[in-house]
């Protein structure tokens, strides 16, 4: 599929042609173009080029004028200020660009694919064994999923990673507990939904806990137990996997509710990398990297250090032989490095382990696991904050539990769309709420710069007026409900028209996706895309307002051109809340 060219870089082109048959010198170098709210686009790049060239900014920026080619793209460019061009783009060139966009069969949107593209492991939705998933999960799975819808689209090899907590000293304690109290676990599997049964396993798993802390004798049983899950014991691995087994469709329910494709195959949790460990500790002490202090195999650095002053260190391995998170972590490494064959390493993980990462990516680099060619990154987020800008908790002060939240969300949204359905069935209320209530809470997450914290307010979520997803999804529904009324009327384009200012606001705006989803990829930036996606809805409420579609009906071609701009608009929202993972329902 040949890739759809933009108009910005249709324009970008003849001001780069314009720009070295001025000044040969200069060719190739970037004219800095943008969209401006004083012209179409304006060009910047000539007061550098003019600097360097030792000439007049504003001479230049007049002589480069004369060599653009006007007509077909640009209609018009002129000189302002100290240097600057602004640009004014065709009508014409306008509706033919969008056109090429609108009957090209892939359904890109002019997207193009990666050139070469290379191979991205991401870490995301991480939750843990035993225990149930709360709003901290949250942030991780909907931004992580996000940036894996983006990286896919634009042509990135992604391998999915869910590192979920199923090793370690917990599981110790937590079977030793269940061997002593077998009457505590005494429900049928059969006769419980997978909420219930990890409510009973939190349950547990609090207990355990609780008596791990004030009974030394239970602490030593249970840390006897650890080592005998490591060992391998039957029993205990047994015990142990049926706790994983029960954990996974617990969390595979949650991430249904939360519109999620986890994959089985995908979850390689702490216990994937078990075999890894103690090579990855020879490794590090063989090479210098790591060394013992006190027993214990620790990697130094120079700019780390303590409110004592002493040097941090990161803790491969305790001095009892037991292995600390940042073992399995470097053992993760090397397995997504050389096994894997990654070239980027992303981690959507909470931005208050950044110290803990930076401490294990540097180890990685000097290990040589880590190198110009595969790099490593933290995509560190906010907190959750409630309506009071405080971490967000129930009014007992205990975390608020993901299902709880997600479930409130829908029972909103449902209110919302039983408010505003004129004909739809109690079953689709259901369905439209669900979409409507879980793209609320995703969009309120995406909307935001993902290492800012953000406020949970469900009032704010569903509402039907500004920067939420029931917004861009009522807009959505609201064309689709244009085009069923349009009648014998189709969309066509019509590229011989002029267009009004409200099309011309619309049209350049629809033009700009692919950029925006080039950028959102590039940079893990979701938020990019929902701020575009807000604007294009905006846009769309002025040019609906502005320029007649149906009644009162205007001339044919113009009708036609109107539902052309009305649908590709509505493709296009469609296309950009499927990268966010929300759903776009026909109607509300």
């Amino acid at each position: 599929m040949a890739s759809v060219t933009s108009l910005s870089d249709n324009v970008q082109q003849h001001l780069a042609s314009a720009l070295s048959a001025t000044l040969p010198e200069a060719a190739g170098a970037d004219p800095l173009l943008r969209r401006s709210d004083r012209a179409d686009f304006q060009a910047n790049g000539i007061l550098a080029l003019a600097k360097k060239a030792k000439a007049n900014p504003r001479e230049l920026a007049t002589q480069v004028v004369s060599q653009v080619v006007t007509g077909e793209v640009i209609a018009d460019v002129e000189v302002s200020g100290p240097g600057f061009l602004n640009i004014t783009v065709a009508d014409r060139a306008i509706t033919e660009n969008l056109a090429a966009r609108y009957t090209d069969e892939s359904g890109r949107l002019g997207v193009p694919l990666a050139g070469q593209p290379g191979t991205t492991v991401i870490d995301y939705a991480q939750p843990n064994v035993a225990k149930e998933m709360h709003v901290g999960h949250l942030r991780s799975a909907v931004i992580g999923d996000s940036v894996v819808q983006l990286l896919e689209f634009t042509g990135e090899n992604v391998v999915r990673r869910h590192h979920i907590g199923d090793w370690g000293t917990q599981f110790g304690m937590l079977i030793q507990y269940l061997d002593e109290h077998p009457h505590e676990l005494d429900h049928k599997e059969s006769e419980v939904s997978g909420e219930e049964a990890m409510s009973n396993l939190d349950r547990l798993y609090k207990a355990a806990r609780k008596l791990f802390d004030s009974d030394e004798e239970f602490k030593t049983r249970a840390r006897r137990r650890v080592v005998d899950l490591q060992a391998g014991d039957p029993a205990t691995l047994a015990m142990w996997q049926k706790f994983v087994d029960e954990s996974k469709i617990y969390f595979f329910s949650v991430f249904e509710k939360l519109d999620m494709e986890i994959r089985d195959p995908d979850i390689v949790g702490e216990s994937g990398y078990n075999d890894m460990l103690a090579e990855t500790c020879r490794l590090l002490e063989e090479s210098g990297v790591a060394v013992r202090s006190e027993g214990a195999l620790c990697v130094f650095f120079e700019d780390i250090k303590g409110p004592d002053g002493n040097q941090v260190p990161l803790i491969v391995q305790k001095s009892d032989g037991g292995y600390g998170y940042a073992a399995t972590d470097l053992s993760a490494i090397r397995d997504r490095v050389f096994n894997l064959k990654a070239n980027t390493l992303l981690y959507v993980v909470d931005a208050r382990q950044a110290l803990h990462f930076r401490m294990v990516f540097e180890t990685a680099r000097r290990a040589g696991w880590l190198n110009d060619d595969v790099t490593a990154v933290q995509l560190a987020f906010g907190t959750v904050l409630g309506k009071d800008g405080k971490p967000f908790k129930t009014r007992e002060g205990e975390t608020v539990r993901l299902v709880d939240l997600l479930d409130e969300a829908i029972d909103r949204a449902s209110a919302v769309v039983r408010e505003k359905a004129q004909d739809l069935s109690e079953e689709e209320i259901a369905e439209r709420g669900a979409q409507v209530g879980i793209g609320a809470v995703k969009y309120a997450d995406l909307s935001t710069s993902a290492n800012r914290d953000y406020k949970f307010d469900l009032d704010q979520m569903v509402s039907l007026n500004g920067d939420t997803s029931v917004y861009l999804q009522y807009a959505y529904a609201r064309i689709q409900s244009i085009l069923r009324k349009a009648g014998d009327v189709s969309p066509a384009a019509h590229p011989e028209l002029a267009l009004a200012d409200a099309e011309r606001a619309l049209g350049l705006h629809l033009d700009s996706f692919a950029e925006t989803v080039r950028e959102a990829a590039a940079e893990y930036a979701p938020h990019k895309l929902a701020a575009y996606l807000y604007q294009l809805a905006s846009l769309f409420t002025s040019f609906y307002d502005k320029c007649p579609v149906i009644k009162p009906a205007p001339p044919k071609d113009i009708a036609e051109n109107r539902l052309f701009l009305s649908d590709l608009t509505a493709r296009t929202l469609h296309r950009g809340m499927a990268l966010l993972g929300i759903r776009t329902p026909e109607k509300l």
